[in-house]
């Protein structure tokens, strides 16, 4: 009986070690601080493109800057890469640190005419900036203003 205490102690033991190093490797790839960059390759659809300017810009400003107002932890950019791409008409690059915000501005996009109506997405590619560098313990590479 004392031999299987013994045992038993001794892989509680080992298995707390372990769990302590996996957190703390964790934590040493992914700090609070790091972001994440998600970006939105859109394609423009007929409806969008008969709209006027202004009627777009009034568009964005009624629907779409109240969601971002209401998300503060994300900003928007857009590209144009309809000069370059046929699948693409537009990137859309959202930052943040709060992932919980970022899935709530995607829902109300997704219940705008944004969605679906005036843009398709075509893809979402979600990324870390630099994962690479935290990773393995390196200077990233690249501008680094």
């Amino acid at each position: 009986m004392r031999i299987a205490t013994l045992l038993m102690s001794t892989l509680l033991l080992a298995s707390s070690h372990v769990l302590a190093v996996e957190e703390s490797q964790q934590g040493a790839l992914r700090s609070e601080d790091d972001g994440y960059a998600i970006f939105l390759l859109v394609r423009s659809t007929n409806d969008w493109l008969a709209l006027s300017p202004q009627q777009r810009f009034g568009f964005l400003d009624k629907d779409v800057q109240p969601l971002l107002a209401a998300h503060p932890k994300v900003t928007m950019k857009f590209w144009d890469t309809e000069h370059f791409s046929s699948r693409v008409t537009d990137v859309i690059l959202l930052q943040t640190q709060d992932l919980g915000q970022y899935r709530s501005l995607v829902e109300g996009l997704r219940e705008s005419k944004f969605w679906g109506h005036y843009f398709e997405v075509v893809d979402i590619l979600p990324g870390i900036e630099n994962a690479y560098a935290d990773h393995y313990g390196v200077k990233p590479y690249g501008d680094q203003r």
